[in-house]
């Protein structure tokens, strides 16, 4: 009979106590309180670095236009469009590209130069803030 009341207090010291619970939740609170800023940061970081890049593509995309079409004739043609249709222009230049404009670049506003010349980028934007890239 004295062996069980032994065994029996054994099982009940099993567990954590509420005050370790607490401090253990307070310090994992703590750690996610100091990290998801940086998680958050990071997000945002890679997200403007996929649309940069993305907005490189589209800048070779319009140099091996200009180039598949030749200068002169890519220029006129170039003229007077709309950004969809630009975009319509040099989607063939571009691998896995999108049907629309919108879903190439998600989030982000771009906006093609209104001539086509030497050195000319895409415009990239976010809320309408300028992106230098």
């Amino acid at each position: 009979m004295h062996r069980n009341i032994i065994y029996n207090k054994k099982l009940g010291n099993r567990g954590f106590s509420l005050v370790e619970m607490i401090t253990a939740v307070g310090i994992i609170g703590i750690i996610l309180f100091l990290a998801i800023p940086n998680i958050i940061k990071v997000r945002e970081d890679s997200e403007r670095s996929l649309a940069i890049a993305r907005a490189e593509s589209l800048n070779m995309a319009m140099a091996s236009f200009m180039q598949a079409n030749g200068r002169a004739n890519a220029k006129t043609f170039w003229n007077g469009k709309t950004n969809t249709q630009r975009y319509a222009a040099v989607t063939p230049y571009l691998q896995f590209a999108p049907a629309s404009l919108s879903g190439f670049l998600p989030g982000y506003g771009i906006v093609f130069p209104i001539t086509l010349g030497n050195q000319q980028k895409v415009a990239l934007s976010l809320d309408g803030t300028s992106i230098n890239y």
